[in-house]
């Protein structure tokens, strides 16, 4: 066969995986090429919060995070059970701060840091850890990465030219509430001082560990192509040795000496698929995600004989969507005090402040005709705009006037008066809030246990008796339609404890390597806590490379 380029390793998708296999593989002595069918990389990678959830490695063990495999794998067994295999959760956990090991010794850009504080998504689970095992990538200098600045994805959040990372943000929240708050706010400017006078580019979060990986595969020697799409496998024996991939309108064939992984992410921007596999109703203009993620891989792996599982799950995330068509992720949102989320009806289903993964889960469950909760409202009174960050808006800033104009935002001067714009029972969201407000005043949601967990609290108001609790009652009212939106679907290909993919004999495809989001999560229909996401993605690239380093 005639090929047009030969390598020892191919990836498709630039992501955390994608970027993370290549690096890894590369700095192993291994040829390595990222293809990326976007006209810029990092994917849904870049567009996130950055943190990787990997236990026991070695920026946790420096912060003085006192944990064991015994207990972290209580965790897991507790909040995943026998969804996954044993050996796959094994590998994660045994292999994960190997990964963050290798990267940190064998590149300069490859750092993170603890984030104190944010707890495990199911901190009283067996091996919980109300502390958290998350860690974030450091801000970063985008100049370092010369011209490849300008080809990666940006996520270009709503913070008016501030940039900061997860536990700085959860600072900033609080301005008008803490000291700590203030302070923060305060280097947040003085960074955005430097920004302005210095021409110092700082990225946080998925941006700067996008940009990290980036750099470090550019000097490793690993490369990239952008605007390349993957067609097909070419596979020989039972064996993949390469693929078919649309280059500048140009079909091309790659050999892949080791293999091929991959790393493209899953299907949220591709209706039909959504339709095919997930809960319904569902719609791409509900997700979080790249808009490359249309599942590219899925047919092709199936003619290969691939195993597939988790289909039906994504990486949940309630939503808001302007009328600009943007979704906006509600995370800290859902924590603050003197809000409700109610269904159709008028009333409330479930603690606001859960866990995303299982704010959406909770969602499709009580969705039922006279009583939807596709889409909740999310209620909040003025007390609430006034004190807290809220759709990228800072305390006390106006909604948008379209937003208001639109009728995408409801606005009451009273609860009734609300309710009849929301068109709900009047009498029942009246009774939802007086109920609501009782119970806030004494301090414990008996109806939904909201702020009884460790984890509630993070984005709750640490000035109030009850972080997550007070009281609707200071006009006017505002609801917001809220959607099961998501950052990435979590099915795919199955893989074993090598990141090799397996056929429906349990058997690995001999060449054919998977991580990320277009592989079976090993979160299986949970979520660990904050970076279960790309903690995973990275981890089984960095298998994968190894074992084409090692093994083949």
């Amino acid at each position: 066969m005639e090929w047009d380029a030969s390598y020892d390793v191919l990836v498709v998708g630039s992501g955390a995986a994608g970027l993370t296999t290549a690096l890894a593989a590369t700095l192993k002595g291994l040829s390595a090429l990222v293809l990326e069918k976007t006209t810029h990389y990092g994917g849904s990678s870049a567009l996130s919060g950055g943190a990787i959830w990997v236990p026991l490695n070695r920026y946790l063990k420096e912060a003085g995070v006192e944990d064991t495999l015994e207990e972290v794998g209580a965790y897991l067994d507790a909040i995943i059970g026998d969804r996954v295999p044993a050996s796959l959760k094994k590998a994660y956990l045994t292999r994960g701060s190997e990964m963050v090991d290798f990267l940190h010794s064998q590149t300069d850009h490859m750092r993170f840091e603890y984030t104190p504080a944010y707890s495990d998504y199911y901190p009283e689970m067996p091996g919980g850890f109300p502390g958290g095992r998350s860690v974030e990538p450091v801000i970063f200098d985008l100049r370092k990465l010369g011209d490849e600045r300008k080809l990666m994805r940006r996520a270009n959040l709503p913070t008016y030219g501030m940039v900061m990372n997860s536990y700085e943000f959860h600072k900033v929240n609080m301005i008008k509430r803490t000291s700590k708050g203030k302070a923060m706010s305060l280097k947040i400017g003085m960074r955005l001082m430097k920004t302005i006078f210095t021409g110092y580019k700082p990225a946080a979060l998925g941006e700067a560990l996008v940009a990290r990986l980036r750099l470090s595969l550019k000097e490793a020697g690993g490369s990239v192509w952008l605007s390349t799409a993957f067609s097909d496998f070419i596979i020989e024996n039972d064996k993949v040795v390469g693929l078919i991939v649309e280059r500048n309108g140009k079909k091309l064939r790659i050999k892949a000496r080791r293999g091929v992984v991959l790393g493209a992410g899953g299907f949220s921007h591709n209706q039909q698929f959504r339709e095919k596999y997930l809960p319904s109703p569902t719609s791409t203009s509900w997700t979080s995600a790249a808009e490359g993620q249309t599942g590219d891989i899925i047919e092709a792996s199936l003619r290969a004989g691939a195993k597939f599982d988790l289909m039906d799950k994504v990486w949940g995330a309630p939503s808001a969507v302007p009328p600009e068509g943007k979704p906006f992720f509600l995370v800290a949102e859902r924590g603050i005090p003197n809000m409700i989320v109610v269904n159709s009806n008028g009333e409330r289903y479930l603690n606001e402040a859960a866990p995303y993964h299982d704010f959406i889960d909770q969602m499709y469950e009580n969705d039922k005709p006279g009583a939807r909760t596709v889409p909740s409202w999310l209620i909040l009174d003025q007390t609430a705009r006034s004190r807290y960050i809220f759709m990228g808006l800072f305390p006390g800033q106006s909604f948008p006037k379209r937003w208001i104009e639109s009728g995408y935002i409801k606005v009451g001067n009273s609860i009734s008066e609300l309710a009849e714009k929301m068109k709900v029972p009047v009498n029942n969201l009246v009774d939802t809030v007086d109920r609501f407000n009782s119970l806030a005043r004494a301090g414990k949601d008996e109806d939904f246990q909201r702020g009884d967990s460790v984890y509630d609290h993070y984005y709750g108001d640490p000035t109030l008796p009850a972080p997550n609790l007070a009281p609707l009652e200071k006009a006017p009212f505002y609801a917001v339609p809220i959607y099961p939106g998501d950052i990435g679907t979590k099915g795919g290909v199955v893989i074993d404890e090598n990141a090799r993919v397996l056929n429906n004999n349990n058997e690995a495809i001999q060449g054919l390597y998977a991580a990320g989001n277009c592989s079976a999560a090993v979160m299986g229909e949970t979520y660990a806590g904050p970076g279960a996401t790309l903690g995973p993605a990275m981890t089984f690239g960095y298998i994968a490379a190894d074992h084409m380093a090692n093994h083949i």
